[in-house]
């Protein structure tokens, strides 16, 4: 054998070694399934939700009350929300930052992806999807939802789905 092929040798097994050994001292990792934290009371997290009106800060516009069209979010665990927008299926991403009042705090949403289907007119599909962006707060009270919109944009005010 070489000189050259001794020493990759000897590479080898010393790096062998060295694995072995901290193989030895390594800590295990837990084999159980952590599961996810519970929906807090008041709290988004597990929850699901029916939109049936949408309030306009301009008292010409008032109130709009949603009809026989389905729109609802469904607020999972990993901070993804499912969309039924009308005719469209989605989602996007979420993040609650609760207040110290219980049932209230500070929600984000990141860009909705959604199917194209072009929904019957008056569908509010892709209005929601848009202003998803600029919701800043939530409140929960009792089996309602509102969701607040930046600047005085205007409330969507959500039933939960049982």
């Amino acid at each position: 054998m070489t000189h050259d092929r001794l020493l990759a040798l000897a590479a080898v097994l010393s790096g062998a070694w060295l694995v072995g050994g901290c193989a030895a001292d390594a800590v295990p990792l837990p084999t159980t399934a952590i599961a996810p934290a519970p929906a807090s009371p008041g709290g988004l997290t597990g929850t699901s939700w029916r939109l049936v009106e949408v309030q306009s800060m301009d008292d010409a516009q008032g109130t709009s009350k949603v009809g026989e069209r389905v729109y609802e979010i469904d607020f999972g665990a990993d901070g993804r929300a499912a969309l039924k927008l009308d005719c469209n299926r989605g989602g996007t991403s979420y993040t609650v930052v609760p207040a110290s009042e219980p049932g209230a705090g500070s929600v984000t949403f990141g860009p909705a992806a959604l199917t194209r289907a072009m929904c019957p007119p008056g569908s509010l599909d892709t209005k929601i999807a848009r202003d998803l962006q600029y919701v800043r707060g939530y409140r929960v009270a009792g089996d309602t939802l509102s969701l607040s919109l930046m600047a005085d944009g205007g409330i969507y005010v959500w039933k939960r789905v049982p």
